[in-house]
C-alpha cells in the first residue's frame, strides 16, 4: 500500500450467502469492530440483502455494494437489475466482471465495459475484476491477459470516470480454492494493472488508482499482501462472512 497516494479499500463479496436476518446480525457485529478503520470498508451483498444492509450500516463508516448490474437503464431483461435502481436505493459500489460471472453467466470483457459505463453514469463506484486462468499463468501470459482485460474494461471511459473505479486483481485459480498468489505474484500483477492504466491515462492518474487483490485474502495473509506497494486493499470472499475475520483484514489495511 501507498497511503500517501491512495486510501486502501477492503470490500467483502458475500456472493450468494446470508438471508436478511443473517445479514443484519453479521453487520451489527461487524460495524463496531471496524468503526475506527483507516481504510474504506465495503460490503457487497446479495440483491435481497441490500435494503437490510443499508439500514444496518446507516451512520457508520461501512459502505454497501451490489454484486452486479445490467448495462441498460430498463427494459425486457428478466432477472436483471439496473445501475440506476441500485443508486436510487443508496448503494455506492458494485462488483463487475467477477470471474464467477464470466464463468457461469457468460460475462465478457465487452459486457464488463458496458456495465462499468452504466455504473459510472448512475453515480456508482465500480469494482472491476480482472484475472487469469491457471492455464494462462502456466503459459506465461498473465501480464498480457490482465492488461487486455483492463484495457477493454476501461474503453471509452475518461479520466474523470477512472477516479471512481477500483480494479480488483483476482487470479481465477485462487478464488475459493484456498490457494493464494504469493505476495510477490500479487504485487507484480497489480503493478501490471497500474502500468497499463498509466499507459492509457498517464502516471498521475494511475498513481491514484486503487488496485485490490482478491484471491483468498484472509486474516493470516492480509498483512503480507498489503505490504506490496501496488496492492491497495482486497476483495474478500469467504473471510467476509465472519465479522472477526473480516475486521482483522480491515485492521491490517489500517496500519
Amino acid at each position: 500500500m501507498n497511503k500517501n497516494l491512495r486510501t486502501p479499500v477492503i470490500a467483502g463479496n458475500w456472493k450468494m450467502n446470508k438471508n436478511r436476518a443473517e445479514a443484519k446480525a453479521l453487520l451489527e457485529e461487524l460495524c463496531p469492530l471496524v468503526k475506527g478503520a483507516d481504510c474504506g470498508v465495503v460490503v457487497c451483498v446479495p440483491f435481497t440483502d441490500l435494503e437490510t444492509a443499508l439500514a444496518a450500516t446507516a451512520g457508520t463508516n461501512v459502505k454497501v455494494g451490489a454484486q452486479n448490474c445490467h448495462f441498460e437503464k430498463s427494459g425486457a431483461f428478466t432477472g436483471e437489475i439496473a445501475a440506476d435502481m441500485l443508486a436510487e436505493m443508496g448503494v455506492e459500489y458494485v462488483v463487475l466482471g467477477h470471474s464467477e460471472r464470466r464463468q457461469y453467466f457468460a460475462e465478457t470483457d465487452e459486457t464488463v465495459n458496458l456495465r462499468t459505463k452504466a455504473a459510472l453514469a448512475a453515480g456508482l463506484k465500480p469494482i472491476v475484476c480482472v484475472g487469469e486462468l491457471l492455464a494462462q499463468r502456466e503459459q506465461g501470459i498473465t501480464a498480457e491477459v490482465v492488461a487486455l482485460q483492463t484495457k477493454i474494461a476501461l474503453q471509452g471511459i475518461d479520466a474523470d470516470g477512472l477516479r471512481s473505479i477500483i480494479i480488483a486483481y483476482e487470479p481465477v485459480w485462487a478464488i475459493g480454492t484456498g490457494k493464494t498468489a504469493t505476495a510477490e505474484q500479487a504485487g507484480e500483477v497489480c503493478a501490471v494493472i497500474r502500468a497499463t492504466v498509466a499507459g492509457l491515462y498517464g502516471e498521475e492518474a494511475a498513481s491514484h488508482l486503487v488496485v485490490q487483490y482478491g484471491g483468498s485474502m484472509n486474516a493470516g495473509n492480509a498483512a503480507e499482501l498489503l505490504a506490496q506497494p501496488d496492492v491497495d486493499g482486497g476483495l474478500i470472499g469467504g473471510a467476509s462472512l465472519k465479522a472477526d475475520a473480516f475486521s482483522q483484514i480491515v485492521e491490517a489495511a489500517s496500519k
